[in-house]
């Protein structure tokens, strides 16, 4: 699947440099946006793939590759993945640079787009950082996630936001007791429980009333969902912790959400066991930006009038 043309002067053939892109073809935005950094990467001499089905909506010009979603090496070859969208298209972008190792630079179509690099206004800068490699590359910490019924592994995922134990009765809530490092903390009734890295701490563990964590911060996070209980704060711990949520047996059956993309059923009595992921996830950045100029800039949280320490 490696993309090489003809030097002319030798003959011999070179590997050409592959960008692998992935879009919400579902938005007029996102299909443009696609059309132009195709454009841009081709004029380039980057060679680009992007899988069939998504192809079909894209208009895309006969020198891109394409290739079914189905091939385990779907980016095998490539150096980069651009991925157009919002939040639930970067999280399923995700999904691909975890597996193949590949880095991943987010442009944001959405809203908020925490894990995105750039904006739909700096297409033609992304094609030039890309082509000229200026970017770095940072690592996330991610989350791998066994759940376990009667004992037995019956599940395991992984997440680079947040593994979510939710209740599935509207009416009912959800029994649970809460353990770090195979001690007991405490139990209560609650909608649910997040644990989250510190990359997922601005997502759900923030709408839950969570705190937000510096990305460079290895920790992790435990946040309760609506919770009846006198002590149901957060939980901040070590990033060598192990965290679990045990579901009463005596309560209603709960589901886990693995960053919002992936579910299971949790029957009552099941435990969820939540550690650092074993592989992150790789992120190209354009900016050396703070994560505080990031932050006051994602929530246009109000800041003027600020004069900044004397010098």
């Amino acid at each position: 699947m490696t993309d090489t043309s003809t030097d002319t002067d030798t003959g011999t053939k070179v590997r050409t440099r592959t960008v692998f892109l992935l879009a919400h073809t579902g938005r007029p935005a996102a299909i443009r946006s696609a059309e132009l950094v195709v454009q841009g990467l081709l004029r380039s001499g980057l060679g680009v793939r992007v899988l069939a089905a998504e192809a079909v909506d894209l208009p895309l010009p006969a020198a891109v590759e394409t290739v079914p979603e189905a091939t385990p090496d779907v980016l095998d070859g490539c150096e980069l993945l651009i991925v157009l969208g919002g939040d639930g298209t970067l999280l399923r972008g995700a999904e691909f640079a975890r597996a193949s190792g590949v880095p991943m630079l987010g442009v944001n179509l959405g809203r908020v787009g925490f894990l995105a690099e750039a904006e739909r206004d700096d297409l033609d800068k992304v094609v030039d950082r890309v082509v000229t490699r200026a970017y770095e590359v940072e690592e996330r910490m991610t989350l791998d996630v066994v759940v376990r019924s009667n004992g037995d592994v019956v599940h395991t995922d992984w997440a680079l936001n947040e593994a979510a134990v939710q209740k599935v009765s509207p009416e009912r809530m959800l029994e649970v007791i809460l353990e770090i490092d195979g001690r007991p903390v405490t139990g209560f009734g609650c909608d649910g429980i997040v644990c989250a890295t510190p990359t997922g701490s601005t997502a759900y563990a923030f709408s839950s009333g969570g705190p937000v964590v510096w990305p460079e911060v290895e920790a992790l996070l435990m946040v309760p969902i609506s919770a009846h209980a006198l002590f149901a704060k957060p939980l901040v711990t070590s990033p060598t912790s192990v965290l679990a949520v045990e579901v009463q047996p005596h309560t209603p059956h709960g589901v886990l959400w693995c960053d919002g993309r992936r579910t299971v059923e949790l029957p009552a009595g099941a435990r969820v066991e939540v550690r650092r992921g074993a592989v992150p996830v790789r992120l190209a950045r354009l900016h050396h930006a703070s994560f505080t100029d990031r932050l006051v800039a994602k929530f246009a949280l109000p800041v003027s009038g600020w004069r900044g320490a004397p010098h």
